[in-house]
This record gives structure tokens, sequence and C-alpha cells, in this order.
């Protein structure tokens, strides 16, 4: 019989429903709640991906932490039973320490004992900008709900050292930047059964773009997803100031995006971003890649084909691995899922940094891809 015992959390006024906190409202095993930080350097020398998700309805917590650094991805993944101590964000060798709501965080990764080279970093994540919500993002495969969640991003600065290779390697304010969002809602979940739909509906193609970006004195993030024909069926463009100056959110239209890919291939050096003033002044945002990271190899975004968000690996699992990202037996199926980059941004007088993160899987009529291993001219 279920434990329906009050949790610690149960003490604060907090709740949302007549429920415990051990419990969310929707029945959906998909249920989930995580975070992701992307810390880089403005460089390109090295890129760190973090996350922690939370899924009640399953019973676990897992998460992940990723490093690019030259040609090899190192990562931890940890997965295990959900406690009921929901503040705890730790699972295995993964914590995340919230030391002030919206403003602070500490990304910690143990390394392991028995090796001195293993990845390991403890950094502090300050807020570089407001934290901002994203536009509510729906997805179907057919009538099924695949994905129904509110997001918000922010900005950062960190500090703070990585250990790779036995090896320390400084996180500086003045030489890093860092981005993260905060998720929460259904989304599709390892070990689903896929049904009718998928059986019956072809998949047709995935073209998303996703670009916060930090300049001195404000954030800039741009949305934009696609279908195959190129119907946009998530789209935002917001600017926010330093609150120092008192100057109001500025919507930047419509944002129309030239993603630059390498000939033969899918992957992306940058892109040219355009957007409108609110006077209708029309500017573009150039986007240079620094380093990219491959998040379908390590981190549990699809199609990995090791693990899953979501999926149970029973108690305590701790996974190391590093990956060669010149082996074509390793990146061959990097086409086909997301790439996180570390970029450099610029448009008129104003230079910054961002996160690049582009996906193109399956056919985009707009790009000339035509189906599933189609690349750029």
């Amino acid at each position: 019989m279920a434990d329906e015992r009050p949790i610690p959390l149960d003490e604060y006024p907090i709740h949302q429903a007549p429920l415990s906190m051990r419990h969310v409202v929707s029945s959906d095993r998909a249920a989930y709640d995580r975070s992701i930080y992307q810390v880089f350097d403005h460089h390109g020398e090295a890129i760190l991906i973090a996350g922690l998700g939370v899924y009640p309805n399953l019973g676990l917590i897992d998460a992940y932490a990723t490093v690019t650094h030259g040609d090899v991805q190192h990562v931890v993944r940890a997965s295990d039973a959900l406690t009921e101590d929901r503040m705890a964000q730790v699972v295995g060798p993964i914590r995340i320490e919230v030391q002030e709501p919206l403003r602070r965080v500490r990304l910690i990764c143990e390394g392991d004992p028995a090796d001195d080279t293993s990845l390991a970093f403890d950094v502090v994540w300050d807020a570089a900008s407001p934290a901002i919500w994203e536009p509510h993002h729906v997805m179907r495969s057919g009538d099924k709900q695949i994905l129904d969640g509110r997001r918000f991003v922010q900005g950062g600065r960190p500090s703070g050292v990585i250990r790779l290779d036995g090896t320390d390697v400084p996180v500086t304010v003045d030489g890093w930047s860092a981005t993260r969002d905060r998720s929460w809602g259904i989304r599709s979940t390892g070990g689903e059964t896929p049904g009718r739909y998928a059986d019956e509906l072809a998949f047709g193609g995935f073209w998303w773009l996703w670009l916060p970006m930090q300049f001195d004195d404000h954030f800039i993030l741009v949305i934009a997803q696609e279908d195959e024909n190129g119907f946009r069926v998530l789209s935002e463009a917001l600017r926010v100031w330093d609150p120092a100056l008192g100057r109001p959110d500025e919507n930047l239209g419509w944002p129309l995006v030239d993603i630059h890919y390498i000939p033969g291939t899918r992957r992306p050096t940058g892109a040219s971003v355009h957007l409108i003033e609110p006077d209708r002044t029309p500017f573009t945002i150039e986007v240079t890649s620094l380093i990219a990271n491959p998040i379908s190899l390590g981190p549990g975004y699809p199609p990995d084909p090791e693990w899953t968000h979501g999926e149970w690996k029973g108690r305590n699992w701790v996974e190391r691995k590093q990956f060669d990202l010149t082996d074509p037996t390793v990146t061959g199926h990097v086409p086909f899922g997301l790439l996180d980059h570390a970029a450099k941004v610029s448009y008129r007088e104003h230079e910054g940094y961002a996160l690049f993160e582009h996906a193109s899987i399956g056919r985009h009529t707009p790009s000339g891809m035509d189906d599933l291993g189609s690349v750029s001219p």
C-alpha cells in the first residue's frame, strides 16, 4: 500500500492542490520537474552541461553532467529512487544547491574516488539577468500529448573549477558565461510504449532553435520550432534589460533564421537571426559557434542508445564514460539529436556570448532537407 504520510515539504504554504507535496496533480507517468545548466568559456575550449530531473509518478530522480573538451566528451550519469526530501537535489555524485533562489546556485560533481582523472567540478552559478518565462510549450503526436511544459530561462556568471584528466580548469567570471533553464510539466520519458500513433503516424521532421544570449546590459532570448514544412509552432524573441536601467522588456518580432551548416552535414557553424526593433527597424544577430556538445551522447537526450531521462536503472546507479568525438562509430547518430554550442554573438555595437542549441531532424523543406538522410549542400 502506498505511503500517504506527509513529507517535510508539506510544512510550507506552497500547495497548489489538495494533495501532499509527495504527489503531483497529473497522474501521467511522464510528469517531470528538472533543471539544466550550461557553462562555457569564451575561447571554445570547454563546455559543461549538467542537469537533474525528478519524476514523481515513476518514483525516481536522475542527473547527468557532460563536458566537451577538445575532441573528448566526458559524461557522468546517475539515477536513484526518489526520497521524501524533495528539497535535496542530489543523486550519486551530482548535487545542485540552491543557495539563493533565482540568484545563486552551486553545481557539484564529485570525482570517482578510485580514479583521480575522472570528471569533477564545483561551480557557482550567479545570475547575470532576470529569470524570464518561455512560452508555454505543447507538443502532440496525433492526439497524444507528449509535451506540456513551462520553463524559465536565465543568463549567469559562473566561477569555480572543473577537473578533467587530473587537471584543474579554472572557471572565471571574466572568461566564462552560463545559462540555465528550469522546466516542469509533462514530457516523454524512457520506457514508454509508443502505441498506435507511433506506428501509424510517420515522423516528418523536427527543426529547433533555442538561443539565450547575454550581452553587457541586456539579455535576448530567441526560440523557434518548426515542423517539416517550416510551419512555426513555437516562437519567441524577447529582450530584457538590466533592471538598473529601468527599461521595459521588448518584443523583437518574428525571428527569421538562417542556419549556416558545414557542407555535407547538418552540423552548424553559426546562424544569422533576423529581428525587428520595437520601432520596426530590422537588425541581425550573427551567431558563431565556438564549441559544441552533442547531448544525445551520454546525457540521456534522444536518440541516446544507452540511457534516456526517466529510465529506471536501479538504485544507486552511476556510470562514467568518455566519447571520442572523432570516431565515426560514436558520432554517427549525432545528426539525429540536439547539439548545444557555446557561441559568440554580435549585433551593431553589442557583443556577447550565448548557448546556441539547434536540431534539424528529418525533413525540413525550408532548409532544403528532404528526408532523414539529407544534408546541407
